[in-house]
């Protein structure tokens, strides 16, 4: 079923084709062992061709992200404007689980390298905020900037790769258990969120006074500088500049 499912939308692009030869190559071999030629030879492409699409083997995971991310969002989700945004969101997810699900065994082999290599993990994270950010919108919950949204948005990406160990391993039809996994988590963000929200309520005042004062020294040193300039245009107009 799940290669139908590949074999039914087979891109025609070298991005595409990309991605889908390093899917297929990780579902076969270590991540690791798997280099760029093989990719290129999977995909008939040439090497020129892999080089315009991407910098890197890394950078093919972040465009399998993004493949995953507009099948996401090029659903409807007019379906869902009459649920609270836990329902939205939680729908959204296992909807991100649905299309990713072509790809189950090439992303085993991708979640064990990514455990492999914490640095490559680490620059994955970035792809999966900006995704999680993305899935947020989808469910009708905004993001804003700021250091308190970094955080939750953090913790949802800690999450996702949580529910993403589960899905892996879970083989029952109905996904019982990821969905067990996506309430849970989803109920433990909810009290995070929380947390972050009265803590953020706490400190305002706080960071208030820390940018009152900052402003305050930005414009005792702006009257510095005008004053310096100041004395400098009056000894050059008595003929005794410094600068001279």
């Amino acid at each position: 079923m799940a290669s139908k499912a590949k074999s039914e939308a087979k891109p025609t692009d070298p991005r595409g084709k990309i991605v889908d030869a390093l899917m297929e190559l990780a579902s076969e071999h270590r991540f690791e062992d798997i280099s760029i030629r093989d990719i290129c030879k999977t995909a008939g492409v040439s090497l020129a061709d892999f080089r315009d699409a991407f910098p890197s083997k890394g950078a093919v995971l972040a465009g399998f992200s993004r493949r995953i991310d507009r099948a996401v969002l090029a659903q409807d989700s007019e379906v869902m404007a009459d649920e609270g945004p836990r329902e939205r969101l939680f729908d959204i997810l296992m909807r991100r689980l649905e299309a990713m699900t072509p790809y189950r065994e090439g992303l085993l082999e991708t979640s064990a390298w990514l455990r492999r290599n914490p640095s490559s993990a680490l620059a994955i994270n970035q792809v999966v905020l900006n995704s999680m950010r993305f899935m947020l919108e989808a469910a009708g919950i905004e993001v804003e900037g700021g250091a308190a949204e970094a955080i939750k948005l953090q913790g949802l990406a800690l999450a996702w790769a949580r529910i993403v160990g589960v899905w892996l391993e879970d083989d029952e039809p109905g996904l019982s258990k990821t969905m067990a996994a996506l309430d849970r988590e989803l109920t433990r963000g909810e009290r995070v969120v929380a947390g972050v929200d009265r803590l953020n309520e706490l400190t305002s005042p706080l960071r208030a006074i820390a940018r009152a004062a900052f402003d305050a020294r930005r414009r005792t040193r702006e009257r510095r500088r005008t004053h310096r300039g100041e004395d400098i245009d009056e000894a050059r107009d008595a003929g005794d500049s410094p600068l001279m």
